[in-house]
């Protein structure tokens, strides 16, 4: 299963009851922190899920309602006694910017590495449709569990970010005793491990005891860009679709295309072009106390459309079989 919360749910600046741009995600045994705007800490400790234990940060882009709250989270991890390593994704440029930015937080007692995506010319983002080749996006891979980040269309290089659980295939008994598989090895070859045993001069695999891999989890989160068509490929069939919208109103289009953000009419048709099951709505203007007054842009194309708000969270459970 796959624990989400949307940390922030502000967008330039953060307002009372409303923090700037962060979403947490408890998979496998792990958190991963996406966006760290200010406020990002408070939020956390009203959420109760804990920080200390963030194994990785992915960073969209680079400006302050998206990262500005990094110094101060990373030395609160700092004075918590952290001393595991802290794995940073983001855009070229990663290493320098979070550099600068811990001038205010030096001689951290945990090592910070870094993964950089390089980003794309930027006439291939309103080309791109269709399956995208692996080339296009960048990802990692931990077990079971993959990160992926796609070139979006902002002012600066931006990534939206792909969580996705896989699953593994069930445990198939017939199969086992068929190939006369020890009973003292089946419990070992059910784990998520690629490894082989050898028993008795004899090498077992869980790939001759496991059937099909089965349906996953997928969330997508996707903040700052305008709509581009590679989108709808890679966030298809999420099944929790996190997206922004700066704007409401429809009469804000011009105001959102000039900006390079989205409204929320926009994210309702990438959700739709995904077959989504859920999206929620994020990154909301200070100019729009009350994004509820336009959800109705949202429904209208999309029926499953919630306006997000901080801490709103929710576990997505494994399809059963």
């Amino acid at each position: 299963m796959i624990d989400i919360a949307l940390v922030g749910t502000g967008g330039m600046m953060p307002l009372p009851g409303r923090f700037l741009s962060s979403m947490l995600c408890r998979v496998n045994g792990k958190m991963i922190l996406v966006d760290c705007g200010e406020g990002t800490q408070v939020s956390l400790r009203l959420l109760g899920w804990g920080f200390k234990q963030i194994d990785m940060i992915c960073f969209t882009h680079f400006h302050g309602d998206h990262i500005s709250g990094l110094p101060g989270l990373l030395l609160t991890m700092a004075n918590a006694e952290r001393t595991q390593p802290l794995k940073l994704f983001g855009p070229t440029g990663l290493a320098h910017v979070v550099k600068s930015l811990c001038v205010i937080a030096q001689d951290l007692p945990y090592e910070l590495e870094f993964i950089e995506w390089p980003a794309r010319a930027p006439g291939s983002y309103q080309t791109a449709n269709g399956p995208l080749s692996q080339d296009y996006f960048h990802t990692h891979t931990e077990e079971m569990l993959t990160i992926k980040a796609l070139p979006l269309w902002h002012r600066t290089p931006c990534f939206g970010y792909s969580i996705e659980l896989m699953r593994r295939g069930k445990f198939d008994p017939e199969r086992a005793k068929a190939q006369e598989i020890p009973l003292k090895l089946w419990g070992a070859l059910q784990k998520q491990s690629d490894e082989t045993i050898v028993y008795n001069d004899k090498t077992y695999s869980s790939d001759m005891v496991l059937g099909p891999p089965r349906k996953g989890l997928k969330v997508v989160f996707c903040t700052d860009t305008r709509p581009v068509p590679a989108l709808a490929s890679f966030a298809s069939g999420a099944d929790l679709f996190i997206c922004e919208g700066l704007y409401g109103d429809d009469e804000r289009q011009e105001k959102a295309a000039a900006r390079k953000h989205m409204t929320f009419r926009e994210a309702a048709q990438a959700a739709q072009a995904a077959n989504a099951k859920e999206l929620w709505l994020t990154h909301f203007s200070p100019a729009m106390p009350d994004p509820y007054n336009y959800i109705k842009n949202a429904t209208d194309i999309f029926p499953n459309s919630v306006i997000g708000k901080d801490r709103m969270n929710k576990t997505i459970k494994f399809e059963e079989s």
